[in-house]
């Protein structure tokens, strides 16, 4: 299946994972991009260093493109925008902020640059120079925005020129057809990726994903403008009754401090921070991210082909 997007990024399928903090590692983007997808490590909070680690053990199991996800509100982002282009990656995507100031380095670097966008302000980052933007609905995990995939994404399609890529409540062919259909040239997916077996997230963490109803979603954070969707347990409970009782933005930050590692590598799923998207409840099964890839784009193109 040919798009812009695939051609701007040299990729088989219009699938990108998402760089999810703590998940997005060699490992996985490695494998995705194995699988004709396009991987990410997800630079997170992490030293310019680590990722920089990361990208080379990537770079060691995949000849095809890598891309790095900058988490911008990260005290070390100044240094990975850095690392991006001294280690010859070829595409970042952006979040938590203006990638503004880094447009210029990198576009001379030949970086492809894809801000993740929750809302029409896709405009001001195509004005940026932006090449193609993700458009996040709120469906997705981690942090959300408020506006819904179905509702966002033909929104930034007819505000922009360049591709478009949705996000947010996709994880089978049907919801890359019905991404397609809304006008997007690609998908971002992130939870079914979580439960892929060259994912190293610790196996509770996979099977809380696995066993997820569709009621089982929680979003954290709204009182103060900083929600966060992940599944039902001890931690979101205590979240929302602090958060009702008006608790101040940081205290409500302490209870959730360092637990979303908790949950990807120690396996809490009890007290942890378990991300994931609304998409949980259709996921039932751990694959091979090429047998996920394979699978999806059998599907939609079938539905698309009707």
């Amino acid at each position: 299946m040919n798009t812009r997007i695939t051609e701007l990024l040299g990729i088989k399928h219009p699938i990108i994972q998402g760089g999810m903090a703590w998940v997005a590692e060699h490992h996985l983007a490695a494998a995705v991009s194995e699988a004709g997808g396009l991987g990410l490590i997800g630079g997170a909070n992490a030293p310019a260093e680590v990722v920089r680690e990361e990208i080379r053990k990537a770079k060691a199991l995949t000849k095809k493109p890598i891309g790095v996800n900058v988490m911008l509100l990260s005290p070390h982002a100044d240094e990975i925008a850095k690392v991006v282009v001294e280690e010859g990656i070829g595409v970042v995507t952006t979040g938590a902020g203006n990638p503004e100031k880094y447009i210029e380095m990198w576009k001379a670097a030949g970086v492809k640059i894809i801000p993740v966008v929750a809302s029409v302000l896709a405009k001001r980052m195509e004005r940026y120079g932006a090449d193609a933007v993700v458009a996040e609905g709120c469906e997705s995990g981690g942090h959300i925005g408020e506006q819904t995939t179905m509702t966002l994404v033909p929104q930034v399609v007819d505000a922009v020129s360049i591709p478009v890529i949705a996000a947010g409540g996709i994880g089978d062919g049907r919801g890359i057809a019905a991404a397609f259909m809304l006008g997007a040239e690609a998908v971002q997916i992130g939870t079914r990726f979580v439960v892929s077996d060259e994912s190293i997230v610790h196996e509770n963490y996979k099977q809380r994903i696995i066993k997820a109803k569709d009621i089982d979603s929680a979003v954290t954070g709204r009182s103060h403008g900083h929600p966060v969707r992940c599944l039902r347990n001890q931690m979101t409970r205590e979240y929302v009754k602090l958060e009702q009782e008006g608790k101040s933005f940081e205290e409500l930050e302490y209870l959730t401090l360092g637990k979303l590692r908790e949950a990807v590598q120690e396996g809490d799923i009890t007290n942890g921070t378990v991300m994931a998207g609304q998409i949980a409840g259709m996921i039932y099964k751990t694959q091979t991210c090429k047998e996920m890839i394979d699978e999806m784009m059998e599907q939609a193109e079938k539905l698309l082909n009707r």
